[in-house]
């Protein structure tokens, strides 16, 4: 019973992935279809829509394994490393200034988020 359980998890996945990937052939922005599907899934979590309990144990595994997802691009981009010699400079200078700029967003807005926070348990408090 264990196997239909996980095949329903997958299958609630695998249909909100396909809703964003249809969305993405028929709106004209360029967005991937697995943010659509991801946007879609984070929709139907908060309203209800899509129960937690519906898709926890699977998308639990599929984190889990979410470095066998990268064997492939990374397989491919050793094969092209020749070509990228010479674009390797630039290449890293925008990887590293982008993830220093994401990692000070992501701090700044966390710090932000736990300040408006505490500022609400204040005054529930008073």
């Amino acid at each position: 019973m264990e196997a239909v359980k996980y095949l329903k998890q997958l299958t609630v996945i695998m249909t909100v992935s396909f809703a964003g990937e249809l969305l993405n052939s028929l709106l004209p922005l360029p967005v991937p279809g697995s943010v659509y599907g991801l946007i879609l899934m984070f929709l139907c979590l908060m309203t209800g829509f899509i129960k937690l309990e519906q898709v926890e144990d699977v998308g639990g595994f599929l984190v889990k394994i979410m470095p066998v997802f990268f064997i492939g691009p990374s397989v491919s981009l050793i094969t092209v490393m020749g070509g990228l010699a010479d674009r390797l400079v630039p290449i890293l200078t925008v990887c590293i200034v982008s993830t220093i700029v994401i990692m000070a967003v992501t701090g700044l807005v966390a710090q932000a988020v736990l300040k408006r926070k505490s500022g609400r348990e204040e005054e529930r408090h008073e």
